[in-house]
């Protein structure tokens, strides 16, 4: 599955994608607002994610959508967005994302969420979808409120982050579907 946007290409990542993926994820100011994303970040580590995405988009029922987001300009892996823990019966899933340091504040990530959230609503007809973020994080949070997501909770000393190993409190957002705002 591709989903097109204006500048973005959210496509299944590939072997030849593992290069950008590191280039861009190798950068302590991106992995330290994510959970699984180790620091340093490898060539190794980009090879892992794709090997995993790839067999994840082939179980049954699918329970995650995982996508590079290539620009389309530079037909390059930029980040990462996707839709996880999809549970079709409950009606939800959890929205994650992250970009490459030099590609913050175009609206790259705006134009990726919005895609996401179209793509659980509008095609997978979930009810609910839910976003963690560190606390500390304040710009992901602006996007997610951005679409409606509202700040349902913090979770005290919730996780633990992979690229520095410190221990992080976390906001919990949520959007129900009847709330969703599109910028378009």
């Amino acid at each position: 599955m591709k989903i097109k946007t204006k500048r973005l290409l959210l496509r299944p990542l590939e072997l030849k994608d593992a290069e950008s993926i590191a280039e861009n994820a190798n950068n302590l100011n991106v992995s330290k607002w994510l959970l699984t994303m180790p620091y340093p970040y490898s060539l190794r580590s980009a090879k892992s994610w794709i090997s995993k995405s790839g067999k994840k988009k082939k179980e049954k029922p699918r329970k995650d959508y995982s996508f590079g987001i290539e620009l389309r300009e530079e037909k390059r892996i930029i980040g990462g967005v996707g839709l996880h823990k999809v549970d079709r019966y409950q009606g939800r899933g959890e929205v994650g994302y992250w970009l490459g340091e030099k590609y913050w504040r175009k609206g790259y990530g705006s134009e990726a969420l919005e895609a996401i959230i179209n793509l659980a609503f509008n095609r997978l007809k979930l009810r609910k979808l839910e976003a963690g973020v560190f606390a500390g994080n304040p710009s992901s949070g602006k996007l997610l409120e951005s679409f409606g997501f509202k700040q349902e909770g913090y979770k005290r000393e919730a996780c633990r982050c992979k690229a520095n190993d410190k221990i992080c409190n976390e906001y919990i957002y949520g959007l129900l579907k009847r709330e969703y705002k599109p910028k378009r």
